[in-house]
């Protein structure tokens, strides 16, 4: 694989937190502190984490989303140690805030908190760090508290702060220019998305170099301030929320051309960003200023025509890196720069799926670059529908084999988040189909098998659509035979699925289609009802035993639609108070003759089927088309002609039907089906098998048939040899 396998340090975080409650215990609380709720404290109190693995630890719990006030009081400072403090999107109060004035913090980011406001945030920093702080990061946070006071003016008590981000918070007018005239050592502020109505107050901060403004053209003296901030040099004047259809002529739609169109203005700028302006901007004018600015790094220009055009989407200035929507490059820096922002990344991923349809070879680095996106944006109908269309061009195929497992299985958690968002989107479901549809993701690949199946089975009863419907099938018929019997029993016990299933099937009947889609309906429907007694009587319950005696009829001799039928009744006659629905004369008319099939596989299911509807004895067996000793005989035959396959013909989940079936009372005829069809998968396959017997005791059943005087000279053969086998394997 292209990639490396995790390191021991991201190992163990994810073990501690994936197992948080083991190494970590609830405080004992006085009765005084009942109101400050839960806390938990590490379950040894001389454990010690340095700062670098703290912070990871801290980083990981919000990566895991579990991140809450009783957690944060684990970095108290006799266990931990903090400098850099980094929460997103976490559900943290001002209670467990508070843990931070233990800490000395430089770098603080707290970005789209919605349980604390910023000057609840700065009173938990202790005086060393209000005065210390350098970075701090306040992006989609907010000013007002819970009594609705605005509290903007604690941010300019941080006097030894270097870079500032206040974007799209309510910073006003007012609390801008107090930020300028207090802050003056600022070499980094980002006002995107503010309240902020003139940037002239920008011209107090003489070591300002870096400054994004995105979504502010509409503010006053625009272009004079930035003309006359000479030492900038990055620039985001981009546009992402802003509706450039209701900008007049009058209003200066384009408030950044003058800037582009004076190739002397801010002769030391490295990276700018003029995203979202459309035709705002013309080629030529961008190209000038692109030419006159020769220490340029970087320029991004998604959203804007000047993408395509052949002067930036070629190479012509190999040390400027562009994000773009032009070529391939342009769109990964694109997706990397702004996985943030919505409307760019729907864009992206959409040329980057013209990019790879038919990509001949695997790209896993793209791969990696849709999921985070993906990720950050499942709500987004648009990002989820292109994401699911780049995952399956990026898959299809052997292209799967190319992609670390690990990123494989991120990639179908998120398609199946997405199905669940979106279920009635036809489109967007066909697309996690065509991607699941994989060998390689179903058979290898680890994620909720069970929970897939269920989303697969819901777009099959919601869509009539011949591609999906065979999509679909061909899916389950893999995952039915991957998940619990619990699980099994749970998805086709559900009436919907089982008449979905069942039209399929009997769809084909009524045109004489055997195709792809019917076997693998069949092979679906036959891993379902698997050790399912549940499965099984909906099935019944749907007439799914007159509908597959129509199948033996109509696909005579087609031995691998008569195998899947038998396996599916075979399942069936394994429950006992289900036999008697299989005791009809045109079915066992059926059996009897397909017990002298040349086709083993259909022999054996076959006389399966027999020898446990003969298994209840004489009293039980009510067809007349065929007597019970008649049945019997034909079994004897059957089994006594069969010639051992290379290759293991069946799968058990366990040998516990057979039991019955081994009582020494039994038949001699029904013991011997049943003795032939362990002997052969425990020396086809003896790792699993002889393991299995050992552990559901049927080794005992056997010694006792051995040890029988009157067990049939067969039977104690055949018993005799898979004990040995046992023997030798476990």
């Amino acid at each position: 694989m292209y990639e490396s396998p995790s390191s021991l340090e991201e190992l163990c975080l994810d073990t501690i937190c994936d197992n948080i409650l083991i190494y970590v215990k609830l405080e004992r609380t006085t009765h005084h502190d009942f109101s400050k709720g839960k806390r938990y404290k590490f379950a040894d109190p001389d454990l010690f984490l340095f700062k670098e693995i703290s912070e990871k630890l801290l980083g990981k719990f919000q990566e895991k989303n579990i991140l809450c006030d009783a957690l944060m009081y684990l970095f108290d400072e006799r266990n931990t140690k903090l400098g850099s403090v980094k929460l997103k999107n976490c559900k943290v109060t001002q209670t467990g805030l508070q843990v931070l004035k233990q800490h000395k913090v430089v770098d603080l980011d707290c970005v789209n908190l919605k349980n604390v406001c910023i000057g609840d945030i700065l009173d938990c920093l202790n005086d060393w760090s209000m005065k210390n702080l350098a970075n701090v990061n306040f992006s989609k946070c907010t000013f007002i508290d819970m009594q609705r006071h605005s509290l903007m003016v604690k941010i300019t008590n941080l006097k030894n702060l270097r870079s500032l981000n206040l974007a799209y918070t309510e910073l006003n007018q007012l609390s801008f220019k107090m930020v300028c005239e207090d802050l003056r050592f600022l070499e980094k502020l980002d006002i995107s998305g503010t309240f902020v109505k003139d940037l002239s107050p920008l011209l107090l901060l003489k070591h300002l170099v870096g400054l994004s403004i995105s979504d502010l053209s509409q503010a006053k003296n625009y272009v004079s301030t930035l003309t006359l901030l000479p030492h900038l040099r990055h620039l985001d004047a981009s546009i992402f929320n802003e509706k450039l259809d209701s900008m007049s002529e009058s209003s200066s739609p384009c408030a950044i051309l003058p800037i582009i169109e004076d190739p002397a203005t801010l002769p030391h700028l490295v990276s700018l960003d003029v995203s979202g302006w459309r035709d705002f901007i013309p080629t030529e004018s961008l190209h000038r200023f692109v030419e006159s600015h020769p220490r340029l790094e970087f320029l991004g220009i998604v959203l804007s025509d000047c993408t395509f055009d052949p002067t930036f989407s070629a190479t012509a200035w190999p040390n400027l890196t562009i994000a773009g929507l032009g070529n391939e490059a342009q769109i990964k820096v694109a997706l990397k720069k702004y996985w943030e922002r919505s409307n760019y990344v729907q864009k992206a991923l959409y040329h980057l799926f013209q990019l790879t349809n038919l990509a001949p070879e695997a790209r896993p680095d793209m791969f990696n670059l849709v999921l985070p996106v993906m990720a950050a944006h499942s709500n987004k109908f648009g990002v989820q529908m292109a994401a699911t269309a780049c995952l399956y061009n990026l898959t299809r195929g052997d292209l799967s084999k190319k992609i670390h497992p690990r990123a494989l299985s991120r990639g179908v958690n998120l398609t199946l988040y997405a199905m669940e968002c979106f279920p009635d989107e036809f489109q967007l479901q066909k697309n996690s189909l065509l991607t699941l549809c994989s060998d390689t993701i179903l058979q290898e690949i680890n994620f909720d098998r069970f929970r897939c199946a269920k989303l697969v089975l819901d777009a099959l009863c919601a869509f009539e659509d011949v591609n999906m419907n065979r999509m679909a099938v061909a899916i389950c018929s893999i995952l039915a035979a991957k998940v619990s019997t619990e699980e099994t029993s749970e998805l086709g016990a559900r009436p919907v699925y089982m008449r979905k299933l069942l039209a399929m099937v009997q769809n084909r009947v009524e045109s004489i289609t055997s195709d792809i889609t019917l076997k693998f309906t069949l092979s679906a429907l036959w891993n379902l009802t698997d050790e399912s007694a549940a499965t099984c009587t909906v099935f019944l319950e749907q007439g799914g035993a007159y509908l597959f005696l129509n199948v033996l009829k109509t696909f005579k001799n087609d031995c691998a639609i008569e195998t899947k039928v038998l396996g599916l009744l075979n399942n069936i006659a394994e429950v006992v108070k289900l036999r008697h629905s299989l005791m009809m004369d045109s079915l066992m008319n059926e059996l009897f003759g397909l017990l002298k099939s040349e086709n083993i596989d259909v022999s054996y299911f076959a006389a399966g089927i027999v020898a446990h509807l003969a298994s209840d004895g004489a009293e039980q067996w009510t067809v007349s088309s065929h007597s019970r000793k008649e049945m019997l005989g034909e079994l004897q035959s059957a089994v006594s002609q069969w010639k051992v396959p290379d290759s293991e013909m069946v799968a058990y989940r366990s040998f516990r039907p057979f039991f019955s079936l081994l009582r020494t009372d039994m038949d001699f005829q029904v013991q011997l089906w049943a003795v032939w069809a362990i002997h052969h998968v425990c020396t086809k396959n003896p790792k699993r098998y002889c393991v299995m017997l050992q552990e559901e005791k049927g080794h005992l059943l056997l010694n006792d048939l051995i040890n029988y005087s009157d067990s049939h000279p067969d039977i104690k053969l055949i018993s005799l040899q898979i004990l040995e086998t046992v023997a030798g394997h476990v």
